[in-house]
């Protein structure tokens, strides 16, 4: 795990399963109409139940770049936060990436949580490269900090080994800028 500290917020990234991450809420790469289908979305369907994605249906559709939260059925989470990274064409872009991962920090300050799970937008079943949706993706959060009120750590949890490295390079470049 690498990690860089930028105003209060912790911001990391390591290897794992987002569904067994230990944080008070976890993000789903989602499409703007919240269904669930493969991939990040697929995997807390199966592990954190159905009912999870009948209240994200419930809630949408909604705009490109947007979020909302729903509960985190069976998932160690408190809080599952869909950020609609794409429409139904299921093609994306970082400005696209940019916003849903502004719109899911927005969220999570509403739900006072203290840290929250992100997988790498975009990079599945988007086909975006992982190196620009880490630049995208951690440049938001760092710019984000600034206001945070009741975050304090910010986790990329990335499933493969390329991914990992591409958003580990992003988050040690943070170290090297001032706060």
């Amino acid at each position: 795990m690498v990690s860089a500290k930028v105003g209060p917020l912790t911001i990391e990234a390591t290897r794992g399963d987002i569904t067994e991450f230990g944080a008070d809420a976890i993000v789903n790469a989602a499409n703007n109409a919240l269904w669930m289908g493969a991939g990040v979305a697929g995997a807390i369907k199966r592990k954190g139940g159905e009912q999870i994605e009948r209240e994200a249906v419930a809630k949408g559709p909604i705009q490109v770049g947007s979020a909302v939260h729903t509960s985190a059925g069976s998932l160690p989470a408190q809080y599952v936060i869909h950020g609609a990274v794409m429409g139904q064409d299921l093609v994306t872009d970082a400005e696209k990436i940019r916003a849903a991962t502004w719109s899911c920090l927005c969220v999570a300050e509403e739900l006072g949580v203290h840290s929250i799970a992100f997988p790498a937008f975009g990079t599945g079943v988007g086909g975006f490269p992982p190196e620009q949706a880490a630049q995208a993706m951690v440049e938001t959060v760092a710019r984000f900090a600034h206001q945070a009120a009741s975050l304090r750590r910010v986790t990329f949890v990335l499933f493969s080994e390329d991914i990992e490295r591409a958003f580990a390079q992003r988050v040690e470049s943070l170290s090297d800028k001032p706060a």
